[in-house]
């Protein structure tokens, strides 16, 4: 992959220094690559499964590599012959002891770098205030704690603590333009005055690309920021102006309510209670730059950092254009944490498992390649062609259970990738114009997938079949099945029908406009 940078940075010669980038798949790691690239750096990517690079349209340009941060072994031999390791795995609120797990991941990261006899490692922290570990909040306690890890192993290690980072589908940005667009007037915790030294993600990429590059290690911490904060309910207000909305209220609260916002948060935006209840425990702190010395060693970009507005401005201009390439989603299925379920086991492997389906075959007159621009299109904005206020109980269900709802909506609204999130849904499979299996990450008590296949007949037209498949987990999941079936009854023979009804219009509409010209 050659060219200038993506995001037109100013960036440093690589000379095809080798670096190593760990959580390719996450939000920071893929972005960084495609930069690293235009810089000439050699490029080794590594994810637990080298499969969830395939589609990303760097992948035939780096080296990809398969280990487990947890197996130092793995580590050591993905670090071999590399220069500089890019460090960018965190627990995304993962529940249980994800604190230590952090910390024995860091480790092992560590001894493996000393192992591979690499020369620099590059960490991205959380900006915090100076304060003892047990007064910090769970998430910015354990990124401390890795930064204490990495810097007291014999490895030299540059640690950029950032705050807040705003860019498209990052987690702060979408809890900023949720929480500004639903909410008109808010009334929130007392840590809504909270002075906060955001970040553009274009800065955060240009400061780690830079620091490949340097000539000697550097061992030491360094705060990154705008140059400017400021209290977070004038983001919220600052994020409506740019956005075009009506002028936003925000009055704090005299009480801190740190789990009541997170559940908030996790009920108003797409960001799960997993995720919502830590982030909103650290924005109890302030986060705001206390030293600049990283001017001393990396210079600001050409033209100066990106202020607050501007980095919002860009990132509804990405949202809007939907050239969104990588969310914070991402970062949760990068999280050393994330356990995803199991693929939809094939029909044989299905024997002795408890099964329930629900089939629907329907034809229609519109061609395979009319129905599969629709299938592929489902979910987000355009909804799920049936019955939508019956979609939107489930979803509000969901969300009060902890999970994502209707929210997420889609990364792009007119094509399906594997991995790509669909409202609660998870693309596990897609055969270009033939079919597609999501998986179903809301809260239900089993194992749920949705598969729509499309066929060419004979005659011309399409047979569409859908298929819903749920393996229950134990007495509560068949229960669930149970008292979900009569939705079903409703939902989705109307899906199938409304599918096929509306790629016959828009086949129709297509060959209207044909004639017109």
């Amino acid at each position: 992959m050659t060219g200038g940078s993506p995001l037109h940075l100013a960036l440093p010669h690589g000379d095809g220094r080798r670096v190593l980038v760990t959580g390719a798949t996450g939000y920071v790691g893929g972005r960084l690559i495609p930069e690293l690239l235009a810089a000439g750096f050699t490029v080794r990517a590594m994810a637990r499964n080298t499969d969830d690079l395939a589609d990303r349209p760097w992948f035939d340009a780096v080296e990809t590599v398969q280990a487990d941060l947890q197996q130092v072994d793995q580590t050591a031999e993905a670090m071999r012959d590399v220069h500089t390791v890019v460090f960018l795995v965190h627990s995304m609120g993962g529940g249980g002891d994800f604190i230590a797990r952090e910390r024995r991941i860091a480790e092992t990261a560590a001894a493996a770098a000393g192992r591979s006899g690499v020369a620099q490692m590059i960490y991205l922290g959380g900006l915090h205030p100076d304060k003892p570990l047990e007064e910090l909040s769970d998430h910015m306690r354990s990124r401390e704690q890795v930064t204490r890890v990495l810097l007291e192993s014999p490895i030299p290690t540059l640690v950029f603590e950032a705050g807040i980072i705003i860019g498209s589908g990052s987690v702060s940005f979408e809890m900023i333009r949720h929480l500004s667009e639903r909410l008109p007037v808010m009334t929130g915790p007392s840590w809504l005055n909270n002075r906060i030294e955001p970040i553009a993600v274009r800065d955060v990429l240009y400061y780690l690309a830079q620091a490949c590059a340097l000539q000697d290690p550097v061992d030491r911490t360094f705060d990154i920021g705008c140059g400017t904060a400021q209290p977070f309910r004038s983001m919220l207000t600052d994020y409506a102006e740019v956005a075009g909305l009506a002028p936003r209220r925000v009055h704090p609260l005299p009480m801190p309510a740190q789990r009541l916002s997170g559940f908030w948060i996790g009920l108003v935006t797409p960001i799960p209670r997993s995720i919502a209840m830590p982030l909103a425990a650290s924005l109890a702190h302030d986060a705001v730059c206390e030293e600049t010395d990283i001017a001393e060693l990396i210079p600001a970009p050409p033209g100066g950092l990106t202020d607050y507005r501007e980095a919002c401005r860009r990132a509804i201009d990405r949202q809007r254009t939907g050239t969104v390439t990588q969310t914070w989603d991402d970062d949760l299925r990068t999280s050393p944490t994330y356990d995803p379920a199991d693929p939809l086991p094939s029909d044989p492997d299905w024997a002795g498992c408890t099964v329930f389906t629900d089939l629907r075959e329907r034809d229609g007159d519109a061609p395979p390649e009319a129905v599969w621009h629709v299938v592929q299109s489902i979910g987000g904005a355009n909804g799920w062609y049936s019955t939508p206020r019956l979609w939107r109980i489930r979803g509000l269900l969901d969300k009060l259970l902890g999970g994502y709802g209707l929210d997420r909506g889609r990364r792009d609204p007119d094509r399906l990738r594997v991995d790509d999130y669909v409202d609660w849904w998870r693309v596990e499979a897609v055969e270009e114009g033939c079919s597609v299996t999501l998986r179903a990450e809301m809260r239900s008590g089993g194992r749920a997938w949705l598969q729509f296949r499309v066929d060419a007949r004979d005659d011309g037209g399409t047979c569409l079949r859908q298929r819903a498949v749920f393996i229950p987990s134990g007495l509560l999941g068949r229960a669930y099945w149970g008292a979900i079936k009569p939705f079903h009854a409703l939902v989705f023979p109307t899906m199938a029908e409304n599918i096929l009804a509306a790629a016959e219009e828009q086949e129709r509409l297509r060959a209207a406009d044909e004639l017109r010209s």
